[in-house]
């Protein structure tokens, strides 16, 4: 990539394709159930984003009660939702600023922009869901936060990376475009 720069045509397509890992690691997040789990004997509890399950022993019946009856539930639900919408909407910016042959670099810095804002909401919601959620759900014995939240946080993590990259691009326009002549260090007798 830095050999030949964006203007080569497959490098060109490995920043939409990193936005759209974060998308597909958002869905995961979004929909996976594995946010908390037991993590020892009895194995009785379990919760998402958007419910917390419990059940009164090991192979039991699984009960389930929707966390958006809490204000916190609502909150966090929220605020991840809306950095992963902002997520979405860079992912299909980006798709449209490297499909165009000339890329407008300043479009590509406000893509970079919008990823922080996303990556705001995203940390938001996932910082207000386990400290809400340890201090107003019962919880028995040993539990952690799992999978599904582990992809929530490489979302966010992706965003602020990715931000950046994004923000940082403009600076080398030149080089990108190869409007600068090479310079060789070596010479030849």
């Amino acid at each position: 990539m830095v050999k030949y720069g964006l203007d080569y045509t497959r490098c060109r397509w490995i920043l939409p394709l990193l936005l759209g890992i974060g998308v597909i690691f958002g869905i995961i997040a979004l929909a996976g159930r594995g946010w908390l789990e037991s993590q020892t004997l009895p194995y009785v509890h379990q919760a998402s984003l958007w419910e917390s399950c419990r059940r009164p022993e090991q192979g039991g019946e699984w009960t389930c009660k929707s966390l958006m009856g809490y204000a916190w539930g609502r909150a966090a639900a929220a605020t991840y939702l809306v950095g992963f919408i902002l997520l979405v909407i860079c992912f299909a910016l980006a798709i449209i600023a490297f499909a165009i042959d000339t890329l407008r670099f300043n479009f590509i810095r406000g893509i970079g922009g919008l990823l922080f804002v996303a990556a705001v909401f995203s940390i938001m919601g996932l910082v207000i869901y386990p400290v809400k959620f340890s201090t107003e759900i019962e919880m028995t014995g040993i539990n952690m936060f799992s999978w599904a939240y582990g992809f929530g946080w490489t979302t966010a993590i992706m965003e602020i990376c990715l931000g950046f990259f994004f923000c940082c691009l403009p600076n080398y326009e030149d080089q990108i475009l190869g409007n600068v002549k090479p310079t060789y260090f070596y010479s030849s007798p």
